[in-house]
């Protein structure tokens, strides 16, 4: 898809390029919620990270065999981190 933008907007995606995330989204149904799952790629390619929405902070939450280590207070993983990082967190 080709898409042609205002030159202010192109000014505006040019100052971003350094701090723009290049990741997929997909959803993915599991255990009766819905998994927002983001595969990164560019200068974070091979980091996943799936998130839930819960009701509340005690609600149980069956995860999938492929869930590892939970990053949610991990300040590192949040995407405006990301976006100053080079490369996947260590």
């Amino acid at each position: 898809m080709n898409m042609t933008f205002p030159s202010k907007t192109r000014e505006l995606l040019a100052i971003a390029a350094p701090q723009v995330l290049e990741k997929r989204r997909h959803i993915v149904p599991f255990g009766g919620l819905t998994r927002e799952v983001d595969v990164f790629e560019g200068r974070h390619a091979g980091l996943v990270i799936a998130e839930v929405e819960l009701e509340s902070e005690d609600q149980h939450v069956a995860l999938p065999d492929w869930v590892g280590t939970e990053v949610s207070a991990d300040e590192r993983y949040f995407n405006a981190s990301l976006a100053r990082s080079d490369g996947v967190p260590k």
